[in-house]
């Protein structure tokens, strides 16, 4: 996978992939080479006629998780020395994903993504490995796949010639601590609600301030913890 930003996915379900990134932006950018994919199958890396990627967990206790051995070398086939791009575990006690850490990733040259499943990888594999855990946030899925998808997705479409205006991505939430501004489009009244009049002035001095008051005004009310990051990037 030399050309373009590529990712590479380790999971137990390759077949979830590409998934809903084949369609839309994201989809379009991978048939235009923009970014590419290779899913792999970590079960393939088993050893024993069952093909087991799990066992029990040292000390007892309830579920299975995945095997050192058999991750490590399903990793190191495909992420072997000299690899440039990250490799994350998914997992709900890593760091949260940022927008940050998103546009960093889309910078660079790809990145490689493990998947895990029952109550989680063997931690031998992780310092070995030296991975970097990431989550999406304080709640369980029932494995890595939805968050692998969830971060190529923020990631992909950051990409140079994805998006079709830079600026479309400038405004967004999360890009200098503040939440979105609200949206408005036709009809003109919906319900007897109108559209702020200010956004149909044709003041676009007037349009931007209010659009920036909204979106303070927003994150002060919903996202105390992102308005306090913003007042102190802006002091």
């Amino acid at each position: 996978m030399s050309e373009g930003w590529s990712a590479t996915v380790l999971t137990l379900f390759p077949e979830m992939f590409p998934g809903p990134l084949g369609v839309s932006l994201a989809g379009r950018a991978l048939e235009a080479g923009i970014w590419r994919l290779e899913a792999v199958d970590i079960r393939s890396f088993a050893t024993d006629r069952h093909r087991s990627v799990d066992d029990t967990p040292a000390g007892g206790g309830p579920g299975m998780v995945m095997r050192a051995d058999v991750v490590a070398a399903a990793v190191d086939a495909v992420h072997g020395q000299g690899d440039a791009r990250p490799l994350i575990y998914l997992s709900p006690r890593g760091r949260p994903l940022t927008q940050q850490r998103v546009r960093e990733l889309a910078e660079g040259p790809g990145v490689t993504l493990l998947c895990g499943r029952f109550e989680g990888l063997d931690q031998r594999v992780i310092e070995a490995r030296n991975m970097e855990e990431v989550s999406l946030g304080d709640f369980v899925l029932s494995g890595g796949e939805p968050a692998a998808l969830a971060l190529l997705d923020a990631v992909i479409r950051l990409l140079p010639g994805v998006m079709g205006k830079d600026a479309s991505g400038e405004e967004e939430s999360f890009e200098s601590w503040l939440l979105e501004y609200p949206h408005y489009t036709r009809p003109q009244e919906f319900e007897g609600r109108g559209i702020p009049p200010v956004l149909t002035s044709g003041d676009h001095k007037k349009v931007k301030e209010w659009r920036r008051a909204r979106a303070e005004e927003t994150t002060r009310e919903r996202r105390p913890d992102l308005w306090e990051k913003f007042l102190r990037e802006r002091s």
